[in-house]
């Protein structure tokens, strides 16, 4: 019995302790939430629209309790530049554990969830050197250059089978986007194409890849209440077990497979490949674990989130066909008039094609609340106090369309901003790929592939609206907004095809 009351007083003491201590403290503003449950009952699909009407009362900077964890959320871009640059960026670089990396990501320890230490500084420095380089991927061009035809040849054929029939030339364009960027992934990283003339396993991958979003994100009750993990409730533990199981044993046969081809030409190049060299002087590091880690990132970032905005650029230009027509204008007057198609060395000079990316990313960020960060220890930014272990969720969705910052007309779909001096003092205000040390090393490859399939498509096909209905815009569920509706429109393939083979 006095074991007992001793123990109940001390865990009393610490609890009134804690309690004062951060009474004490100057918090960010809270909303009034429920006993255990803390806030978790606010949160709202879409999450990014969610904690925007949230700020509205609150402010810029407010916190959330998640059942056991703190929340901090920032809608504005002042305190964001704040909490991820100079000093703060070391505090911020860790990463809240997640139930399904810790089952189906290796135990936290690939490059986009682990912690901030040297077995992340390990990480990105691969990614710099092995996998986005200037010359690993002046070595993938050829790859990007074969896929991009590859995707125009399969788009030409489906118009010219419409029109000789008779039929509507209509496409449903997500599909096809997303066979062209699964190819290039899968043909960088492994070796081969798994869309096109060897669809052998593409469903397999394509559900693997949207069940790993599909239980990704700020939605799984287990990571706040640890208590609900016990039980699992929604089965979602189980699930994430099978997903784990199935992406390993994926994973785990293209190391296989790329490690009995490395003499064949399609394997040579590899980021498999060149992993596994490193594992023959490093086989410490360099595991097949850490390997098929890599490969996962690749796969579930690069793809999905490629897709998403080229589907939501494209969505944009048939809203504002007069976008559209300046966008070929320029395509014709760099590229078409030499009576060539549009090459990756192109699209630096294709200045307004590059500027509606970039007010496609603004409006339509690929992971609109960015990957969440935590902090090390305690500290104070944007005037108030941060203690150690609070989550901190960037709404870039919400920094990106405020009017404090994006004065002309926010909501607006003006690739011109971006041609003006406005643009060039966007640090901290223009952030889809995130700002610090933890910003998406991929984000060069990414704008290349972007310029160069949207740059194509527009270039090679005249696209028009279905029946001049405008293009339905509501965001979908999901880690990375994708559409709500997927995007259908008429297509009509250019004259320049017809005097080219490709």
């Amino acid at each position: 019995m006095f074991n007992f009351l001793s123990f109940a007083l001390v865990v009393g003491f610490i609890a009134a302790a804690a309690y004062l201590f951060r009474s004490k403290l100057n918090l960010p503003p809270s909303p009034i939430g429920f006993p255990v449950i803390g806030h978790l009952h606010l949160l709202k699909d879409p999450m990014h629209r969610c904690l925007r009407d949230l700020s509205l009362n609150l402010g810029p900077v407010f916190s959330l309790k998640l059942g056991s964890c703190r929340a901090v959320v920032v809608t504005s871009a002042s305190a964001a530049e704040e909490f991820l640059t100079h000093e703060n960026d070391v505090v911020f670089a860790n990463r809240p554990t997640s139930t399904l990396f810790k089952i189906a990501g290796y135990n936290n320890t690939i490059v986009t969830v682990a912690p901030y230490g040297d077995h992340w500084r390990n990480l990105r420095r691969i990614c710099n050197a092995e996998i986005f380089s200037t010359v690993r991927l002046r070595e993938s061009l050829g790859i990007r250059r074969d896929e991009v035809r590859s995707l125009l040849r399969t788009i030409h054929a489906a118009a010219a089978a419409a029109t000789s029939k008779g039929g509507s030339n209509l496409l449903e364009l997500r599909p096809l986007l997303y066979g062209f960027t699964l190819n290039v992934v899968m043909r960088m990283v492994a070796g081969k194409r798994y869309y096109g003339e060897e669809n052998v396993d593409a469903k397999e991958v394509q559900e693997l890849i949207r069940e790993t979003f599909e239980l990704a994100g700020l939605t799984y009750v287990g990571d706040f209440l640890p208590i609900w993990k016990l039980f699992d409730f929604d089965r979602y533990i189980k699930r994430a077990k099978k997903l784990g199981s199935k992406l390993d044993k994926f994973l785990q046969g293209l190391v296989d497979e790329n490690r009995a081809n490395r003499g064949k030409n399609e394997f040579k190049n590899t980021m498999i490949t060149h992993l596994l060299t490193l594992q023959e002087s490093q086989p410490d590091y360099y595991t097949d674990e850490i390997i098929k880690g890599l490969v996962l990132v690749m796969l579930s970032a690069a793809a999905e989130t490629t897709t998403v905005t080229l589907e939501w650029a494209m969505a944009n230009l048939l809203n504002h066909p007069d976008v559209l027509v300046k966008v070929k204008t320029e395509l014709n007057n760099v590229v078409s008039k030499e009576g060539r198609l549009m090459e990756e060395s192109d699209t630096s000079t294709c200045t307004y094609l590059n500027s509606v990316i970039s007010e496609t990313l603004r409006l339509y960020p690929a992971v609109p609340m960015l990957v969440p960060h935590a902090s090390s220890h305690n500290c104070k930014v944007a005037g108030f106090d941060i203690p150690r272990g609070t989550w901190l969720l960037i709404n870039a969705w919400a920094i990106q369309r405020d009017p404090k910052v994006w004065w002309d007309e926010p909501e607006a779909f003006k690739p011109e901003r971006f041609d003006s001096k406005e643009s060039k003092m966007q640090h901290g205000k223009f952030l889809p790929f995130g700002i610090g040390r933890r910003a998406c090393p991929g984000m060069g490859l990414a704008q290349i592939v972007l310029s160069s399939a949207l740059g194509s498509l527009i270039q090679c096909f005249d696209w028009e609206r279905v029946e001049d209905i405008a293009v339905d815009m509501s965001e979908g569920k999901g880690l990375t907004m994708p559409k709500a509706v997927p995007l259908v429109a008429k297509c009509k393939s250019s004259p320049i095809l017809d005097n080219l083979v490709f």
